[in-house]
């Protein structure tokens, strides 16, 4: 009668019948395994392992009781941080069916054991291949423990690094009938081989991710971000991944926490959130070292190794990308390489040793090239272009930039195209470097990427100067100093303030002094600026044209010691601070700004 009752229930059922059981039942077992289920797609494995666990114990058959047994495992490797289970439940699985193991679920644990504790790359995938070719039915593509195997094997292709790994998978969902999973033949695409991304699929993950609003497993929102990671979309993911890592340490869903930490470090770190990305690695490492992830660690890694680079933390950087290659040479890890590679030549180029700089950067592609199954080559091809032309290797550096335009990247991302647009810019004839370096800098939303930004200023301000436009050169060299100081950037800080020293031009940013004279109006578009209003926003707000407010915005900034928006919050603070220290005295016809020389006064102002 009680359970009668309780049939409305399925869970509250599973679990008295489960706990009414004296001996196996195949029906109760059947009943709190699909109970488990459904609570690890809500994110709860810590329950769902539990109840896989009772499935088994009720199942009468070896078979099923072996399966159940490496169902949880698995769950228990790739959810929950209970790797040191993987073993005994095998064995267990083993005992309980000889014959099978478990079969898929039981190789898929096994793969993933072995990859977070020796990194046998190369077993893994053996592993992952056998179970998967020896289904009886490898076509079913309803089969949810197949589509697991495929998302591992996928993984185990991406950390290995190496286009013959891929082929398996390939065939692999080629043979689904009617078809693999949509997402996981969007990762195939953006995560596997992102440079041959075709605008279907980008759709595909646009609509992904727009269902990223609702509440998605933990599991499904971090394969989402996975696809978008390489294709410059973890922003729309963001919101997901923090609600991710936010139930984590409740439902227990430890590996996706630590993926969701390092993908919104990846975020953080185009975007220009580098205190932020600090913080993400050392939460999400702490997790590895916690819970054993070796093999997850290297991205949260390469992350910080990278960091460290760009601001000049020499000692580190190296330091963690010795460990890189140390881990990855004798397993194949080619991912991993990759990544110490980026980290390398970012280093080198903070230095000025472009050459090094060149070797590494292509060394994850070579000049000329995207290299299939190297999604790592999107992020290294502004590398690749700025050291060959650094080095005097403008022949590869052109090759490169008419790679990343025949493969198409400006289409991928907007990112991707600031990316091919600078790139060139840079190798374009002296005589039309002007005008490819306005159109760069004119790009919708360019500030979305500070570092990036910063380093276009300073390839145009070194360009300007060259050319004696010591003027404009000025500019465009503070824009670059004022960014990379911003991002903590030091190498490239010390290269923007040694080109300004060459264009004549002061590089300490002068304390803002009370005597700096603003005009009413200028204050208040400064003001306006500072909040984030773009000059078209000013403009409608004071009933002025957007060039007005362009035309004084340049006339403020020099006036400031700044030379960008980013800077503008700051410098109105110091300008309060010392007039209230020592108010100005008012005169009766305070003298016009004048444009510094060499200026334009048209055109927008970032």
């Amino acid at each position: 009668m009680l359970a009668t009752r309780r049939l409305a229930d399925p869970e509250r059922l599973a679990w008295h019948l489960a706990e009414a059981a004296v001996e196996p039942d195949e029906e109760v077992a059947g009943l709190l395994h699909r109970v488990a289920h459904e609570h690890l797609r809500r994110g709860d494995a810590v329950g769902a392992i539990a109840e896989m666990l009772r499935a088994a114990e009720l199942s009468p058959s070896g078979e099923r009781r072996g399966t159940r047994l490496a169902e949880a495992a698995y769950w228990g490797a790739t959810v929950n941080g209970e790797l040191q289970l993987v073993p005994r439940l095998m064995e267990e699985a083993r005992r309980s069916d000889p014959e099978h193991a478990g079969a898929l679920a039981g190789a898929v644990a096994g793969a993933y054991h072995v990859l977070n504790d020796d990194g046998e790359i190369d077993l893994a995938h053996r592993l992952l291949v056998g179970a998967i070719e020896s289904l009886p039915d490898p076509t079913d593509a309803t089969n949810e423990q197949l589509h697991e195997a495929l998302y591992n094997l996928l993984m185990v292709c991406f950390f290995g690094g190496r286009p013959e790994l891929w082929e398996p998978l390939h065939a692999a969902l080629g043979r689904l009938d009617p078809g693999p999973p949509e997402l996981l033949a969007i990762l195939v695409q953006t995560f596997g081989d992102p440079a041959r991304a075709d605008a279907a699929v980008l759709r595909r993950l646009d609509c992904r991710i727009d269902e990223l609003r609702g509440e998605p497993t933990p599991a499904g929102a971090g394969r989402v971000a996975i696809a978008a990671a390489y294709v410059d979309r973890l922003g729309g993911c963001r919101a997901a991944l923090r609600r991710v890592v936010d139930v984590a340490h409740e439902d227990g869903a430890i590996t996706s926490a630590i993926e969701a930490l390092f993908l919104l470090g990846n975020d953080a770190y185009f975007s220009g959130r580098w205190d932020e990305l600090e913080a993400l690695t050392g939460e999400g490492l702490s997790l590895c070292d916690e819970y054993g992830y070796r093999l997850l660690s290297w991205p949260g890694i390469f992350l910080r190794a990278l960091l460290s680079a760009a601001r000049g933390d020499t000692d580190t950087a190296r330091e963690l990308t010795d460990d890189m290659t140390r881990w990855a040479n004798p397993r194949g890890a080619g991912s991993i390489k990759n990544y110490a590679s980026h980290v390398q030549g970012l280093l080198a180029l903070g230095q000025g040793e472009y050459d090094t700089a060149f070797r590494h950067a292509s060394a994850v592609s070579p000049a000329g090239f995207l290299t299939r199954h190297a999604p790592h080559a999107l992020w290294t091809a502004m590398d690749l272009v700025e050291a060959a032309v650094r080095a005097d290797r403008g022949a590869e550096a052109i090759a490169h930039v008419e790679a990343l335009q025949r493969e198409g990247l400006a289409q991928i991302s907007p990112r991707l195209a600031l990316v091919t647009r600078a790139g060139d810019a840079m190798t374009a004839p002296d005589e039309l470097k002007r005008e490819r370096f306005e159109q760069v800098l004119g790009v919708a939303g360019i500030d979305r990427w500070p570092f990036e930004h910063a380093r276009i200023e300073l390839s145009y301000g070194e360009h300007l100067r060259r050319a004696r436009a010591t003027g404009e050169a000025r500019v465009h060299l503070m824009r670059a100093l004022d960014g990379f100081r911003v991002l903590g950037a030091r190498p490239w800080t010390d290269k923007a303030s040694s080109e300004l020293r060459a264009a004549g031009a002061a590089t300490g940013r002068p304390a803002t002094a009370a005597g700096v004279s603003l005009t009413p109006q200028q204050l208040e578009i400064a003001r306006l600026a500072a909040q984030g209003l773009t000059n078209k926003q000013i403009g409608e707000r004071l009933f002025l044209s957007h060039r007005t407010i362009a035309t004084h915005l340049y006339q403020v900034y020099p006036k400031l010691g700044i030379a960008s928006r980013a800077a503008l919050s700051d410098a109105l603070a110091q300008l309060a601070q010392a007039q209230e220290a020592d108010p100005p005295v008012p005169t009766a016809r305070p003298e016009p700004a004048r444009l510094r020389p060499g200026l334009s006064p048209h055109g927008s102002v970032r």
